[in-house]
């Protein structure tokens, strides 16, 4: 039967980590922010349509898991999708402009916030229903099994990350894809965000057993708990999960539990949460958290931390300059990639 694993709350206990490596994770950590804030600006002039769902929060997930993983390893994402492909190392600009529709986006405009996806990257894809995206990484998993077992691949075993939220937990996508994966050992990591709200919806009022990840031990595997607010927490699992999935061993669940600072989307005005709730996880920011833990410790100086923040700022602003300059869809090329093109 699979264990229930509750990792209790710390300070960064991961010290084996390289310098180098530390300043990556806070790094991607601080894009992913600056680009959902600049998403928020964007949407508000005007230069964004339809619903944009941001991330800001929930860096630490994505980064812990996302960084762990190579680059043959794939990704399944949600409509909270921005974040995750920054991660996996979409260029910023490419996703800038598909968030305005233009041909340059990374999937040439045609699918805008919650449908952000890149091949070469390995990105399978947001997927704007809950728990859609589950049996695509499912797939991904088995394809990466077929390979190894019946096509002989020599390549390290590729490992999918799917990523979705505490409200998909109650979908039936999910229960049967956790029975399928531990059925066929998949390498698979499942990784709930539970950011406790379900759009309007606190995730304690809307499931029978709040606590997602000891839905795990009905199917047999792991079920992780850790603090999603904790960047080398969440990697640490990860790789745990990681390792054991290369080694042929199944599949792992993992629950981060996380907050969303702003509304569900940007077209939400956020009145359902109280005041002192979202102030109480504030003061958990884990950038904020993350930056002083490098500072206090000495792993890296103030110096380091402002050349990294104008380094992300700069790339935030050549993304922006990209997508405005960047040429719209042509209209007779309305039904163009909704299928594969003759090469």
């Amino acid at each position: 039967m699979g264990t229930n694993v509750v990792l209790p709350a710390k300070l960064y206990g991961d010290s084996s980590l390289s310098s180098n490596t530390m300043l990556e994770l806070y790094k991607d950590m601080l894009l992913g922010r600056n680009f959902e804030d600049m998403c928020a600006q964007m949407y508000y002039r005007g230069k964004m349509f339809g619903f944009v769902h941001l991330y800001s929060g929930q860096e630490a997930v994505s980064t812990g898991v996302i960084k762990a993983l190579n680059d043959h390893d794939y990704v399944c994402s949600t409509y909270r999708d921005h974040v995750h492909a920054l991660s996996k190392g979409v260029p910023s600009s490419l996703i800038m402009a598909e968030l305005f529709g233009k041909e340059t986006g990374c999937s040439h405009g045609r699918g805008g916030s919650m449908h952000i996806f890149s091949a070469p990257h390995n990105f399978l894809g947001g997927f704007a229903f809950i728990g859609e995206g589950i049996p695509i990484a499912i797939g991904a998993a088995f394809q990466s099994t077929y390979r190894a077992q019946v096509l002989n691949e020599t390549q390290q075993m590729r490992v999918t990350a799917c990523f979705f939220g505490d409200g998909t937990s109650n979908n039936g996508q999910f229960f049967e894809c956790l029975n399928m994966a531990v059925l066929w050992k998949l390498p698979i990591i499942f990784v709930v965000e539970n950011n406790h709200w379900a759009i309007g919806m606190a995730h304690n009022r809307s499931s029978s057993c709040p606590e997602i990840h000891k839905k795990a031990s009905a199917f047999g595997l792991p079920g992780i708990e850790v603090d999603g607010m904790d960047v080398l927490a969440v990697r640490e699992v990860a790789c745990q999960a990681i390792t054991r999935a290369r080694a042929g061993e199944g599949p792992t669940l993992i629950e981060a539990l996380t907050y969303r600072f702003r509304g569900h989307s940007l077209a939400d005005p956020d009145e359902l949460r109280s005041h002192q709730e979202k102030e109480a996880w504030l003061d958990r920011d884990p950038i904020k958290s993350f930056k002083n833990y490098l500072l206090l410790n000495a792993v890296v100086s103030e110096a380091i931390i402002q050349e990294i923040n104008i380094q992300v700022k700069q790339e935030i602003d050549e993304a922006i300059k990209f997508a405005l300059s960047s040429p719209e869809p042509k209209v007779q090329d309305l039904r163009r990639y909704l299928f594969a093109e003759d090469l």
